[in-house]
């Protein structure tokens, strides 16, 4: 599952791409790392209009996986859409799109370390989104800072293509490319939304690194 991604475009061309009329995530910096539990721009419809937000990388944990836990971290990737917990988050009210440049997988090696692996739409690092959810919820994420109320997101998984799979056989993240799949994920009925949870094509993805745990590459707005 991917816990690792990199964005390091800038607001305009996040804005350009979403076709997001409302900004507030203020000076957004490049963030060669974005790890679980972050705070990191998402693009949603909001009461103004499109808009581009900061939020947490971690949806509201089902109930079962918080047993005999005092924190919830939250669920950064999203795989069995049928279920309950996640149902009643796939309308458009609450979907989302998360803008990155590339993300990471580990590879174990022949000696049985780890090892990052980067993944983008070439080596440009060209924009695109995820497909996601968000809500707002109430919830211990961290023990030291204790109960707050925050606007977390995830987003979906499918099948690995044939790129990623040698390296993650289990999946990959779903990853739209045009405004007009954009679109689709963010005002369509789920009946049709539902399609875009696929895997992207094995001829507009490639491997761009590996080794480090932050991608600063391609930094140009």
């Amino acid at each position: 599952m991917c816990n690792l991604y990199s964005l390091t475009k800038g607001q305009a061309a996040i804005r350009e791409l979403s076709r997001a009329m409302v900004d507030r995530t203020g000076n957004l910096p490049p963030l060669p790392g974005i790890f679980p539990d972050t705070a990191a721009p998402i693009v949603r419809e909001g009461a103004d209009g499109r808009e581009l937000a900061l939020a947490r990388w971690g949806m509201p944990s089902p109930q079962f996986a918080l047993k005999g836990r005092a924190t919830d971290p939250g669920v950064t990737n999203i795989r069995n859409t049928s279920s309950p917990h996640w149902r009643r988050w796939l309308g458009p009210t609450n979907r989302c799109v998360v803008p990155f440049s590339s993300f990471s997988e580990y590879d174990t090696l022949p000696d049985g370390k780890k090892e990052v692996v980067w993944f983008a739409l070439d080596e440009g690092r060209p924009l695109a989104v995820f497909a996601g959810i968000w809500t707002t919820c109430t919830s211990v994420r961290k023990k030291a800072e204790g109960e707050v109320t925050t606007d977390a997101y995830g987003f979906l998984t499918t099948e690995p293509n044939a790129v990623v799979a040698p390296i993650h056989p289990k999946a990959m993240p779903v990853i739209l490319t045009s405004p007009d799949e954009i679109e689709t994920w963010l005002r369509a009925d789920w009946s049709e939304a539902k399609a875009l949870q696929r895997p992207l094509p094995d001829d507009v993805l490639t491997i761009v690194a590996r080794g480090e745990k932050r991608d600063g590459l391609g930094e140009a707005a």
